[in-house]
């Protein structure tokens, strides 16, 4: 009879020694965990960045974004569904797992501290758990806001409203540009947004630092430069997504209707 080893604990006694069973008693442990926390925590820190990319394209202009939205929706076809599938379970993954390594820790003491008084955790650390649900909470919210239409309708003005998703150009395609600046004329819908990308920036400060470390990517030699690239990737992101709430604000990104502000 093989076994499988346990990183953090007992030899795992297995039927064989298949890469299976590795695998599953490798990722089962503690380690295995939060490798995987740090695999797919950098996979959606990517995509953060090249989403951002994209909707900098407003500023390119009303066809730039609209071309770009129209390309990722019909010259994909299926795979931008598939493309979509894949993150949400990357995204469910990492939020399961994080969730998971918290009871560990939880249950590994279960009398809590007399005084807590961290020494050197960050109080970015220190609610990563928190700030990655409300961000996950913001995920979905983003959805159902720009994805699906569920949560506001345009204001064409006179009294009219149309569904973001039936907001058309001159040539019959989706126009993204409007709907954007639909979206971010309706002030708690911006200040939700700019709320949430704050939320985010905390978030991301810590977890690229993280990520790398436990990775084995940076040692303690590197660690003032891995925060500086936690620091520039979340800042960048914060600064190119808000470019685009508050320049729909202040009126640098106007809107072809004659949406109400």
């Amino acid at each position: 009879m093989s076994t499988a080893i346990n990183p953090k604990g007992p030899r795992v006694f297995a039927p064989d020694a298949s890469p299976t069973a590795w695998t599953g008693t490798y990722l089962g442990s503690s380690v295995g965990s939060k490798i995987l926390v740090a695999l797919t925590g950098l996979g959606l820190t990517t995509f953060v960045v090249f989403h951002m990319i994209g909707n900098l394209k407003m500023f390119a202009g009303r066809e730039s974004i609209n071309a770009y939205a129209y390309f990722l929706k019909h010259d994909l076809g299926a795979l931008i569904w598939i493309a979509r599938a894949g993150l949400l379970g990357i995204f469910a993954v990492h939020i399961w797992l994080a969730l998971r390594l918290k009871a560990r820790t939880a249950a590994a003491r279960p009398i809590s501290y007399a005084s807590y008084r961290p020494a050197q955790a960050s109080l970015q650390s220190r609610v990563m758990l928190t700030t990655g649900l409300v961000v996950g909470a913001f995920t979905l919210f983003h959805l159902a806001h720009y994805t699906f239409a569920w949560v506001h309708d345009a204001d064409l003005g006179g009294g009219r409203h149309i569904n973001y998703l039936d907001l058309k150009d001159d040539k019959g395609h989706h126009d993204v540009y409007s709907m954007v600046i639909a979206g971010f004329t309706t002030p708690w819908i911006s200040v939700l947004y700019l709320v949430a990308q704050a939320i985010l920036l905390a978030h991301l400060t810590h977890g690229v630092q993280s990520s790398l470390q436990t990775l084995g990517l940076v040692g303690r030699r590197f660690t003032p430069a891995a925060a500086a690239l936690g620091y520039a990737v979340a800042g960048t992101i914060f600064l190119g997504n808000l470019a685009i709430v508050v320049a729909v604000w202040v009126g640098y990104l106007a809107p072809v209707y004659p949406m109400a502000k």
